[in-house]
């Protein structure tokens, strides 16, 4: 087993992979950062649903990738924040992703939440990701 230095963006990148190669789950170890994660994903409309699967010896998360017409609900994302630079913005400051079509995802005091969210509640933080 491997020793990952950012799971947040093994997570994304699994997902990212999962569309792109048109499969219809993917699993990650589980956590509740990535547990957020994939709910925001699932409100916004670019996975159908996950579950925790704890028959296992350790949790993972099995989420659902969604497909429209063959097409992946997800185009792309991008991980802003890594380990080495970690990318803070105030309530002003949190990106439009092409003129509202996608999301940010940040990381806030009160949780993780979408950035057009966060921009209502007057409310910054770390920005963890950008989908489209």
């Amino acid at each position: 087993m491997a020793v990952l230095s950012d799971p947040v963006s093994d997570f994304l990148t699994r997902f990212k992979n999962a569309s792109r190669a048109g499969n219809d789950e993917f699993t990650a170890p589980f956590s509740k950062t990535k547990a957020e994660i994939a709910r925001i994903l699932k409100e916004e409309g670019y996975v159908w649903n996950y579950e925790v699967d704890t028959s296992a010896k350790f949790p993972q998360l099995r989420v659902k990738t969604k497909f429209v017409d063959g097409t992946p609900a997800l185009t792309d994302l991008k991980k802003v924040s890594k380990p080495g630079r970690r990318e803070y913005v105030g309530a002003g400051e949190i990106p439009r992703v092409l003129n509202g079509l996608g999301i940010a995802i940040v990381s806030t005091s009160k949780g993780l939440m979408t950035g057009h969210k966060a921009r209502r509640e007057n409310l910054g933080g770390e920005l963890l990701a950008i989908v489209w």
